[in-house]
């Protein structure tokens, strides 16, 4: 089961600490928790915005305090792995298999840089416009919702920024995909990288998620293999 090798894996990655704490926003309704850190990071870059036009990459500074923490990127990683997860549970020969967890663990390190990075530039269409919620998901009983926003500005077309949500066992929620006008980021990725992770092997994507997440930050567009 993937969640249980998460929890193995996740062990091993507590170094990569969330800069911000989530006590402030309450985990326990996915809706509500969309809500607040939404508000919280457009009123970050509205309030920021003469940062952000002199340097787009302070966008990154406000992705990490304001939206990192409630993204659940190693389970976002492990997802984009995809089925090189059960390869590396089924090695037997230890040394080999602590090897592969190894560079796991460096790729859900890599990718949540290129998290911050692909949200950064998602967040470069965002200035001043207003942002609507849409009507709240029932989420008893359920494992994954998605939380719908939409962000309106007049004369131009609305942008759509939906956000997967999952709770942990814990019972706190949070998000692991972004669904910008109707594109999986996961899903997109996923596709994108399954190739290379069959020919390459884990490290080799590593170093290409590493060399884009270092790029200067913009919107690259949905169709973009950025």
């Amino acid at each position: 089961m993937l969640k249980k090798f998460l929890a193995i894996v996740a062990i091993s990655t507590m170094t990569l600490t969330q800069s911000v704490s989530a006590a402030d926003v309450k985990l326990i309704d996915p809706n509500k928790m969309v809500r607040q850190v939404a508000d919280n990071t457009f009123a970050r870059i509205k309030k920021d915005q003469p940062l952000i036009v002199k340097d787009q990459e302070h966008l990154r500074v406000i992705v990490e305090e304001e939206l990192m923490p409630y993204i659940d990127y190693k389970y976002a990683a492990l997802r984009v792995l995809g089925s090189e997860v059960s390869k590396v549970r089924a090695i037997t020969d230890e040394a080999e298999k602590a090897k592969a967890i190894k560079e796991i663990q460096r790729f859900i390190g890599v990718f949540r840089e290129y998290l911050v990075a692909t949200y950064a530039g998602v967040f470069t269409q965002y200035t001043n416009q207003k942002v609507e919620f849409g009507a709240e998901q029932a989420f008893k009983g359920k494992d994954v919702v998605v939380v719908k926003t939409k962000i309106i500005e007049d004369g131009k077309p609305d942008i759509r920024i939906d956000f997967k949500v999952r709770e942990d066992r814990d019972g706190e929620w949070r998000a692991y995909d972004m669904i910008a006008e109707g594109i999986s980021l996961l899903d997109a990725k996923q596709s994108e990288l399954q190739g290379i992770l069959r020919q390459q092997g884990i490290d080799n994507v590593s170093n290409l998620l590493e060399q884009k997440s270092q790029l200067p930050v913009q919107f690259r567009g949905s169709n973009s293999n950025d």
